[in-house]
């Protein structure tokens, strides 16, 4: 695997913008947040971006925020990609393993959430088994939003014994949901 640095940022930068938007939008091309709701997020310090750069040029990147207080703190990853052409090269596993050491170092949280789009294609399976083998655990509850054609379903990972992964789901997507509608909020 190639040797990668890792970032986190917590103020908008311009410049490192300028240097992962490309495999931002080449992973999300259509409904994923625009740079005025990512930047307003890191200017309200509900959101962070995070890379990977390999000699200086940026190969992944993720935005994530947090959700809950005190012992249920939970780390949302929004959006994770790595560029194309490195895409099965270790460096998605590598980029949730800093994500995980920096949230629980910085953060204390309890478990890591995402949605994963649930649809029966072969790319939809991908992604539920990279998660999947990297120890996130997928819910049964299929989620549906008024806004978006395509159905999802939460997973977790949880970070210690006492932390439970719930059965259906819908817990982990109230969580979701209140990160959306702060993300979303103008000020």
């Amino acid at each position: 695997m190639l040797e990668l640095e890792f970032m986190t940022i917590e103020a908008w930068d311009e410049a490192l913008w300028a240097r992962m938007e490309r495999i931002y939008h080449e992973a999300f091309p259509r409904g994923a947040k625009t740079k005025a709701i990512l930047r307003s997020m890191l200017d309200r310090g509900i959101g962070y971006l995070h890379t990977g750069v390999h000699h200086g040029e940026v190969v992944a990147m993720a935005v994530t925020g947090l959700v809950g207080n005190g012992a249920d703190r939970m780390l949302i990853i929004d959006y994770l990609t790595i560029e194309q052409k490195l895409r099965g090269s270790g460096i998605g596993t590598w980029m949730l393993k800093q994500l995980r050491a920096w949230a629980l170092r910085e953060h204390g949280i309890k478990g890591i959430i995402i949605e994963a789009e649930s649809g029966t294609t072969e790319a939809h399976q991908e992604r539920i088994q990279f998660w999947q083998h990297n120890g996130f655990v997928l819910t049964s509850y299929v989620h549906q939003y008024s806004m978006v054609p395509e159905p999802y379903q939460a997973m977790m990972l949880s970070m210690d014994e006492s932390t439970h992964v719930p059965d259906d789901g819908e817990k982990l997507f109230r969580y979701i949901q209140a990160f959306h509608k702060v993300a979303y909020r103008k000020s």
